[in-house]
């Protein structure tokens, strides 16, 4: 007997108590064990229109729902006694007539709202559904009995219809309704559960040490249960450079953790290194690859999940014999000052970026490199003369910082990259990076150095639409060609439909890289639906404050606990306005830091650059003032008109990260004026 766990076990597990859900865990554990043991007290749920429902005693309240056949005992769903039954007795297993894949199908007749789900007067213009045939609902997934519910719905009516629907049915009408293109079904297979929708949302238990594993830690969806989009990637193979792109909340992250684990798992002599540009993150992917893993001490063993300045300066120690001293920003300015004073006047803003984005990044070692090398994206177009004049500053400076022992960040990615670069045994048979839009010069190298070059050497997940730190370049120059190899997820499971839609004014249509790689943001489709996200403009600091501390107490009041609750500003120094909201609404703050701490029950704080890779139910990004986003000192230092662009889209683009780590609620705040991006959400 096949033993499997449903998606919406998983879900209705989580919303239970720990203590509830400790003793859940202990009876699935007995089913699987012994499905005969009397103490489980199995009774038929008599009402159901599926009579394979049966429920299991957990204790004097809880019970589980299984569907009980010949070959199968499968754990569906969990809660309080009558909950859990009236939910079995709505609801029925079956394999779809049309697409072949198994679906948990909510009785249509026996839903409490009768009519059909039309549009109401305040609800909007129907939507185009109606337009679509029966075969053509049918072959997405659509279960029969709602097929007038869908082409009776709205826009808003379909948002309150969708969770009603198997999920991917629904995500092919929300892309349907964007797009005007209708998803190809996939072939069926002889087995209903192997059918990639089925895949998505039932998982084969195979054994009881997959289960106790599953007992010792969270049973965490996204480890559980994967998009048949997102499985694809895990498990392909690409012949060079791959990479996955998607608007924030599609999954990414997930897609690179699972692929690292897969890649482990394929060959006892992998080496894999999981690797982003932060040690925040590296500690949250390092969480999840021992989710993924479990026990398997052999697994983890040839994973190594790190931030890239972490692994570089211990690849760095390998080589040389010692950690590298990396130059402090205020060091390196006094070190090109300095310099620059020597040889007369000269721009100091145009000087800094210049080493930051030309010299620096790219490693010029002379004067003859200097006048070859590209100085893609900078408008002051440098003849020769003018770089032999400034060349001499940009030695001074290097050689201020090596007399003193100092190396730059990308001074010490390069000498790892010498290094590796021509050696046939590499640290890492498969390098998967994370957030790979903010990869500079420098890191891209590196990893490429440090990779082995056969079949899935590298792999790459980021969004160029949340780039904020590098700005852009040719990967095709460095030797890292992924043209044909990129993907694009387009399923957001993270970022209610109101919150998407809002921060996706902030961003274009389509966003191109160097090479000409596309990441098409439209078309992409939230799961769920939620309140609309409220921009506020305030007359003063304090008053938006108190609208702040508002906004906390109402999302607290609603059940989402202080942990779940994130509050994000431009710079530290308007983190003070920060600390006032959570305490006025009588709470702890938590200033998030590079340590990755745990917030416990304390709200979370910080700038808007720690947000990258973290999500909360509620996120308020307030002190959204005018010259405090964009930041006018970032724009004051502008060496050229390119740059300056640069500084707006990067600065929007940050917006953009911090609003979209909410999942249900987001406020967005600042002191009139107010900073001019707020326009692109009202």
């Amino acid at each position: 007997m096949e033993f499997r766990i449903a998606d919406t076990f998983t879900d209705s597990l989580a919303r239970l108590p720990a203590p509830d859900q400790k003793a859940v865990k202990t009876s699935a554990f007995d089913l699987q064990t012994n499905p005969q043991n009397p103490g489980l007290q199995l009774h038929r749920i008599e009402n159901s229109k599926d009579r394979n429902f049966w429920s299991v005693r957990v204790n004097r309240d809880i019970r589980i729902i299984v569907h009980k056949t010949e070959a199968s005992m499968l754990l569906a769903y969990v809660d309080h006694h009558d909950k859990a039954y009236a939910w079995a007795e709505r609801r029925r297993i079956e394999a779809h007539p049309k697409t072949g894949a198994v679906q948990i199908v909510e009785v249509r007749e026996r839903v409490e709202e009768l009519p059909l789900f039309a549009p109401r007067e305040s609800a909007g213009t129907p939507s185009s559904f109606s337009r679509l045939s029966d075969d053509e609902l049918l072959s997405i997934g659509a279960p029969a009995d709602w097929l007038a519910d869908i082409r009776a719905a709205s826009e808003d009516g379909f948002l309150e219809l969708a969770p009603r629907l198997p999920a991917e049915a629904a995500e092919a009408l929300l892309q349907y309704a964007t797009t005007g293109l209708l998803a190809r079904p996939a072939p069926a297979p002889a087995d209903p559960y192997a059918h990639p929708d089925a895949l998505r949302r039932f998982r084969v238990v195979e054994n009881i040490e997959e289960l106790a594993q599953a007992l010792d830690a969270p049973w965490d969806k996204w480890a559980v249960f994967l998009h048949p989009s997102q499985r694809d990637l895990v498990e392909r193979n690409y012949s060079g450079p791959a990479r996955v792109a998607g608007s924030a909340g599609t999954g990414k992250s997930v897609v690179a953790v699972h692929r690292a684990v897969r890649l482990a798992r394929a060959s006892v002599h992998a080496r894999v290194l999981l690797a982003t540009f932060s040690d925040p993150l590296a500690a949250a992917l390092e969480r999840k690859v021992r989710l993924l893993a479990g026990a398997d001490a052999g697994l983890l063993s040839r994973i190594r999940v790190a931030s890239l300045p972490i692994i570089a300066s211990e690849l760095f120690e390998l080589a040389h014999g010692h950690r590298p001293h990396v130059a402090a920003p205020d060091r390196l300015a006094r070190a090109l000052e300095k310099a620059a004073a020597a040889e007369g006047s000269v721009n100091l803003n145009f000087l800094r970026s210049e080493w930051t984005h030309v010299v620096d990044a790219w490693q010029v070692e002379d004067c003859a490199a200097y006048l070859a090398v590209p100085r893609l994206g900078r408008k002051n177009r440098l003849g020769s003369k003018q770089r032999e004049r400034l060349w001499p500053i940009f030695a001074a400076a290097r050689e201020s910082l090596e007399t003193r022992g100092f190396h730059t960040w990308p001074g010490v990615f390069s000498a790892v990259t010498r290094h590796y670069a021509e050696r046939t045994e590499k640290p890492f048979t498969h390098v998967v990076v994370d957030e790979a839009q903010d990869l500079g010069v420098p890191e891209l190298r590196f990893v490429a150095a440090v990779a082995s070059a056969g079949e899935n050497g590298l792999f790459f997940a980021g969004d160029l639409g949340q780039r904020i730190f590098q700005q852009p370049f040719s990967w095709g120059a460095l030797g890292v060609d992924i043209r044909g190899r990129s993907s694009c997820l387009k399923v957001n499971y993270r970022t209610s439909h109101q919150i998407r839609r809002a921060a996706d004014r902030l961003l274009p249509k389509e966003i191109h890289d160097v090479d000409g790689v596309a990441e098409a943001r439209g078309g992409t489709v939230s799961v769920f639906n939620g309140v609309e996200p409220r921009v506020l403009v305030a007359p003063d600091a304090a008053a938006e404050i108190d609208a702040v501390a508002a906004f906390l107490m109402e999302a607290l009041a609603s059940g989402v606990d202080a942990s779940e609750i994130g509050v994000f500003t431009r710079r530290t120094e308007e983190l003070s306005r920060a600390r006032a909201s959570v305490a006025a609404a009588g709470r702890e703050p938590m200033e998030l830091s590079e340590r990755g701490d745990d917030p416990g029950e304390r709200i979370s704080i910080g700038v808007m650059h720690l947000a990258k890779g973290l999500e909360f139910k509620a996120v308020a990004v307030m002190a959204c003032d005018d010259e405090i986003l964009p930041l006018q000192s970032r724009i004051d230092s502008v060496a050229d008109e390119v740059e300056l662009e640069d500084v707006y889209e990067t600065e929007r683009q940050l917006l953009y990260v911090a609003a979209t780590r909410a999942r249900d609620r987001l406020l967005i705040s600042g002191v009139t004026p107010g900073s001019e991006f707020l326009r692109d959400f009202t």
